[in-house]
């Protein structure tokens, strides 16, 4: 149950001028229990992110020779977005096929001379010696061309690499890289230059900060609606996803982090957009309630309200139950129609009447 907190909280209204002589009927500051149902709502803010969002960084460096989207474009997976100078990569490759036809023509050579060395060696014309050290002299060279041939493959797959790709539909968030301008590829060592964000629009999430008070009343899998300022016209509806295990701390305050996943989401939503999440958290139908203002703090923590009887105030202790913004449940103390005062009775100059503990007076239990 929430306990209600608003007449002692200082909820005060303009109703009494300094040396103005009124009554209470003139001041209207009283209000009749009567049966509501009270539905109480958690409202939480939180900004609008997408459900999946990349960074697409280069796997080689160099300099941007050419940048084929811009922001609010709309990819498609495999897409050319990117791409990075490769005249460097190209001369290399240049390099390493000449080394691999060099390192063939050489294993060409020592094919035939221990193939002689062979025939010569059965007739016994030259040494042992001499046929094993032809024989080395092949499995240098095999092995030379077979390193040439690695190294052909990873400069391939290097002079591929200057052509990035999207990973993903998307749409594209920002570019934050220009034409001309060196890129770092992202390694183990460095995080590397993002050459762009792209994220998927059409699954959204709201992200949230909420007090370590309030996080206890959710769960995930609970419904909830949601509100945006600028998209007042359309209702749409999020669930919540995901609540952080461990608290962190946010603006001095300590919360958990929680994300909501928004279904269908207005075409105008955006990413950034500031909304308001509205929680139920507990529903009373039909129950006996006053106004906020009614009830006031008493002794050891208890909650009052002062009962309006004719000329008569009862100073009654009552039991709430769950509240909204503007009524509250009396579970305990109250009758349907019973009139009770907004402000307290002193400050209107009514004395109080102690109350009567041995008749107590309630509305239910």
């Amino acid at each position: 149950m929430v306990l209600v907190t608003g007449g002692w909280l200082g909820f005060q209204r303009g109703w009494f001028g300094a040396g103005k002589a009124q009554t209470i009927e003139q001041a209207s500051i009283t209000a009749v229990a009567e049966l509501r149902d009270i539905d109480f709502t958690l409202q939480i803010s939180g900004d609008v992110q997408p459900a999946t969002q990349l960074d697409v960084k280069p796997e080689v460096g160099g300099r941007l020779k050419a940048i084929h989207v811009e922001p609010g474009d709309v990819v498609k997976a495999g897409q050319l977005l990117v791409e990075i100078d490769d005249r460097d990569i190209i001369s290399e490759l240049e390099s390493v096929r000449t080394e691999i036809e060099g390192a063939k023509l050489s294993v060409d050579k020592n094919k035939r001379n221990y193939a002689r060395a062979k025939e010569l060696f059965e007739q016994k014309l030259i040494s042992k010696e001499a046929y094993d050290n032809l024989g080395s002299e092949l499995d240098i060279s095999e092995n030379a061309f077979a390193r040439g041939e690695r190294k052909k493959q990873l400069v391939e797959d290097k002079l591929s690499k200057t052509k990035v790709h999207a990973p993903s539909d998307g749409t594209v968030l920002t570019v934050p890289v220009v034409k001309g301008q060196v890129a770092i590829a992202a390694a183990s060592v460095n995080n590397g230059t993002t050459l762009m964000t792209v994220a998927n629009l059409t699954k959204l999430l709201v992200e949230s900060h909420v007090n370590q008070v309030d996080v206890a009343k959710l769960a995930t899998g609970l419904r909830v609606k949601l509100e945006a300022e600028s998209i007042k016209d359309e209702a749409m509806e999020a669930e919540i996803d995901f609540i952080a295990p461990v608290a962190t701390v946010k603006s001095s305050v300590k919360g958990f982090v929680v994300q909501a996943i928004i279904e269908k989401p207005s075409a105008r939503l955006r990413p950034g957009m500031t909304v308001q999440l509205k929680i139920p958290v507990a529903k009373a139908e039909s129950v006996v309630s006053v106004p906020v203002s009614a009830v006031f703090k008493g002794d050891d923590n208890s909650r009052v309200v002062y009962v309006r009887s004719g000329e008569k105030t009862e100073r009654r202790v009552v039991k709430v139950g769950i509240s909204d913004l503007d009524h509250a449940e009396i579970l305990q103390g109250l009758k349907e129609g019973e009139q009770v005062l907004l402000t307290e009775p002193e400050r209107l100059g009514i004395p109080k009447k102690p109350r009567d503990m041995n008749a107590p007076n309630r509305a239910r239990t």
